[in-house]
């Protein structure tokens, strides 16, 4: 827990956008400025477009016009927040570097300059990718983005994955795995251990000789079920055939209509040789990986049992680090709540941008915006009993305080993170009753959209500089 204290720790709270992008260089000192500001209103009212967000027709024109600028571009939005998120790791003993990707449908803005097809031909989708890094604790705890790339599908290259299989791993959309690796390994601080977690997709063979030659730890779930190395059976039958070395419970998250349950699941685990796969070229032999494998199990007999196989080249020699590496590929779950915060609390689908340029530049810096919104609901997680000023600022906290209890008299002493988040929460319709769990993020993100209105009017009443609408 300690190591989580000082991430959250340097994490800005009070006119956070100027300390989170103070290191970002648009090469124009007004445009920084400028910059600054923007994303500060975006921040404070997550639920609004970019008219509402920013209040006036003036401020509103000067954003059209930063996210228009040359000048402005994703790789300089992420640059600074990289820099901060780098800063964050420093410190922990582990960092997950966990990897996914998210599709952005505009099929409802069929106007906007540079997008491309999502899903399959028969759908008929367009829009964009966005592929993310996002570092976390050994805990989970979002300490900011590492990578990001956007990109739009071109349309010649639909319905052609036999044409695909032939060519080299670095013209195919699967390189984005590798490349994320090689930029995690450029930024990550000297101190932690930092471990690349991936889904299905990312098993590849590539991925796994990229992380052998740069040293690389990564923990990635098996979608192949691949030859071994002097074994006639293939992984999973090998794995089965073990006697399980422990057993344990976990939560499994909950998915559509199907709500959140625990399993008891059988843990076995080997060192094994990895075969290369047929494509490898007889001039161009490539050699067997060595891993270890790690096969959970649900027992019991369920329509849908959860079984997972993970690949590292992290050392498992004990029960106990079976476990843990089970935990670390758990905390993968964080990215895709962090996706939702994206799309579904931020509406970046809704933005009415035309042209792709202005867009990534938008959709970078609302990235790392949702960052801040998820890391605001874990955080009442890891310092519930900390005071409400590790969050919120003064401006923020005491017209909370006043609307939740309806009084005009603060309290003589802080009220602790716990308390003003489920408070946020209630201003989203979280009910706050005694036995509810802690507020989720939907609930946090509409909530940050009303205290947003309520701390500018205490801020007028009060004559107090409000940093979102200096």
């Amino acid at each position: 827990m300690v190591a989580e204290n000082a991430a959250i720790e340097k994490v800005p709270k009070s006119n956070w956008s100027n300390e989170e992008f103070q290191m970002i260089n648009l090469k124009d000192k007004r445009l920084e400025k400028r910059f600054v500001k923007v994303a500060e209103s975006l921040q404070k009212e997550p639920l609004s477009s970019i008219n509402q967000a920013c209040g006036t027709w003036a401020d509103t024109k000067a954003a059209y016009r930063l996210f228009n600028n040359e000048k402005v571009t994703e790789k300089d939005i992420l640059a600074s927040h990289q820099m901060s998120t780098t800063d964050r790791m420093k410190g922990q003993e582990i960092v997950l570097a966990v990897q996914d990707t998210t599709y952005l449908n505009y099929s409802r803005h069929p106007k906007k300059q540079g997008i491309g097809p999502i899903g399959t031909k028969e759908q008929n989708l367009l829009g964009l990718l966005i592929h993310s890094t996002l570092a976390m604790t050994e805990k989970g705890l979002p300490l900011g983005l590492i990578t990001q790339e956007i990109w739009a599908r071109a349309e010649k290259d639909m319905g052609k994955k036999d044409k695909r299989k032939k060519l080299g791993i670095e013209e195919k959309e699967s390189f984005k795995w590798l490349k994320a690796l090689d930029e995690t390994l450029a930024l990550a601080p000297e101190g932690p251990l930092v471990v690349t977690v991936c889904d299905r997709e990312a098993d590849i063979y590539e991925f796994f000789l990229k992380a052998q030659e740069r040293q690389a730890k990564v923990l990635i779930r098996a979608a192949q079920d691949r030859k071994v190395e002097e074994d006639i059976r293939k992984l999973f039958d090998l794995l089965n055939s073990l006697a399980a070395a422990g057993r344990l419970r976990v939560k499994v998250p909950k998915k559509g209509k199907k709500p959140s349950r625990e399993a008891t699941l059988e843990v076995r685990f080997q060192e094994v040789k990895l075969k290369a796969p047929s494509r490898a070229k007889p001039n161009n032999k490539l050699e067997p990986i060595k891993l270890n494998a790690i096969l959970v199990k649900e027992t019991g007999k369920r329509l849908e049992s959860l079984e997972w196989m993970l690949l590292t080249n992290v050392k498992v020699e004990t029960f106990e680090d079976a476990v843990q590496r089970i935990y670390w590929y758990q905390k993968r779950w964080g990215i895709k709540i962090y996706h939702k915060v994206l799309k579904s609390g931020l509406k970046v689908e809704d933005c009415r941008l035309q042209k792709k340029e202005r867009l990534m530049s938008y959709l970078t810096l609302c990235s790392i915006i949702a960052w801040r919104l998820y890391w605001i609901t874990k955080v009442n997680h890891y310092q519930p009993d900390a005071s409400c000023t590790n969050i919120l600022a003064d401006y923020e906290w005491k017209p909370l305080y006043c609307i939740i209890h309806r009084t005009t008299k603060l309290p003589n002493e802080l009220p602790t993170v716990r308390q003003v988040v489920r408070w946020i929460g209630q201003l989203g319709g979280f009910m706050g009753r005694k036995g509810d769990k802690q507020p989720g993020v939907t609930v946090i993100w509409r909530g940050w959209q009303r205290l947003t209105d309520i701390s500018s009017t205490w801020c007028i009443l009060h004559q107090v500089k409000d940093v979102g609408r200096s």
